[in-house]
């Protein structure tokens, strides 16, 4: 039995343990997005103390991801032109200006709703560049062997910190308000820079760039060839019916606490800890497979479902936190492998692009479905939202299933 867990523990963070690189980015990231966390938590409690409106939080998820939709693309063209740790560490530190511009606004006093949705929507900018050149670093730092065990335990990094920093947040924001935490996320990018600037060249993985790619053009033939490779086509059509639809946290579970259950910011930390503790559990478990999988991909996808529809009618918070740790588990098998999944069927010319229609899918379309689940939510409640989100999860994985199953069907032949 030892013997099985010192495998398994090998295993799960066999990326750490042969890329100095990737441990050093990974240490940085560990500081840094547990203050991303604390902001996104306390931007969301800003937006309620403000207005007080379902409808300002889906706007909040509106222009907090609207640029991925307008710029999404595009940065996957940027990936795939420019040098990947100068691009991360140009958006980081975009990122941290936002952030200290969000502190003084509202330490100040000053904070208004238009005002929060502007720098909102600048973070998503640094963001959507960001992501992509992430990713594509991520690649050149570890190869193609540890990709899936990379791409898992990032996940579990960033859902780890949903534990630490929504934790930390709730209690901040009910002693002094919200300003110290947007001053502590500021401060938390040195350790990303810090990390960035440490990273050898020498020893990344070289990758083919295309300096000559431009935007249309290259965004074509990224197109193409997803919509040539039968798993990737069907990958990325179910990632971006469920993230519309299903993938609407950011603004449901602020609801649920304000308005289902009556809880507090504490509760809402509460919530949003829950949901982390899942999905640092789902990230470790993905990240001891040898390999992606469709399967892997398909049963986080309908474990989410079901999950979502058990929390639909839930009123204790207690209950509603167990499920939202099984919604994490399954929410990050799912993204881990669909991530994967995708990076891997990339050629090296158009990795950036590929991700780039990755990142479009999850999130580009994210501020429709965060309207769409605040409307949901006005109308019927979080039961409402979470009961569609569910049913969606679980129609659309049947019928990417059952087409993947019968395109793979062999056709049998008939001699003459």
């Amino acid at each position: 039995m030892s013997t099985l867990a010192f495998t398994l523990r090998a295993r799960t963070f066999r990326s750490l343990r042969r890329h100095r690189n990737y441990r050093i980015f990974f240490t940085g990231q560990l500081v840094s997005l547990a203050g991303t966390w604390m902001q996104n938590v306390a931007l969301a409690w800003l937006v309620i103390e403000l207005s007080g409106s379902a409808l300002a939080i889906g706007a909040l998820a509106f222009w907090r991801f609207v640029p991925f939709t307008l710029f999404g693309l595009v940065a996957g063209v940027v990936a795939d032109r420019f040098e990947s740790r100068k691009l991360v560490m140009t958006t980081q530190a975009a990122a941290m200006a936002i952030s200290i511009a969000l502190a003084v606004v509202t330490l100040t006093d000053t904070a208004t709703l238009p005002l929060v949705y502007v720098l909102a929507a600048l973070g998503g900018i640094a963001l959507a560049f960001d992501a992509p050149g992430r990713q594509s670093l991520t690649f050149q730092m570890v190869g193609p062997r540890e990709l899936p065990n990379a791409v898992a335990l990032n996940s579990g990094l960033f859902n780890g910190s949903r534990v630490i920093g929504p934790a930390i947040a709730g209690l901040v924001i009910a002693a002094v308000g919200t300003g110290l935490c947007f001053v502590l996320n500021a401060v938390s990018f040195l350790a990303v820079l810090t990390a960035l600037a440490l990273v050898r060249e020498q020893e990344l993985r070289t990758v083919e760039k295309d300096p000559s790619a431009r935007i249309i053009d290259g965004l074509r033939r990224a197109f193409a060839y997803a919509w040539n490779d039968p798993q990737l086509r069907l990958v990325l059509a179910v990632v971006t019916v469920v993230s519309t639809v299903g993938f609407n946290f950011h603004v449901l579970v602020p609801l649920l606490a304000a308005d289902t259950l009556h809880v507090g910011p504490e509760g809402f930390g509460f919530l949003s800890a829950s949901f982390g503790v899942g999905a640092l559990a789902g990230a470790l478990a993905a990240a001891t497979f040898r390999h992606a999988s469709w399967r892997l991909f398909a049963v986080g996808t309908a474990s989410f479902g079901v999950f979502a529809l058990l929390l639909a009618p839930v009123q204790n918070a207690y209950l509603a936190g167990i499920l939202l740790v099984g919604i994490g588990v399954s929410f990050t098998l799912f993204t881990a492998n669909a991530n994967a999944l995708v990076q891997l069927a990339a050629p090296d010319h158009l990795r950036g692009r590929l991700i780039g229609v990755y990142l479009f899918a999850f999130v580009g379309v994210a501020p429709v479905g965060g309207l769409f689940a605040s409307w949901l939510a006005e109308v019927g409640g979080t039961s409402l939202a979470f009961a569609v989100a569910g049913l969606t999860a679980l129609g659309s994985i049947v019928l990417a299933h059952t087409w993947k199953s019968r395109a793979t069907v062999p056709v049998p032949s008939h001699a003459g």
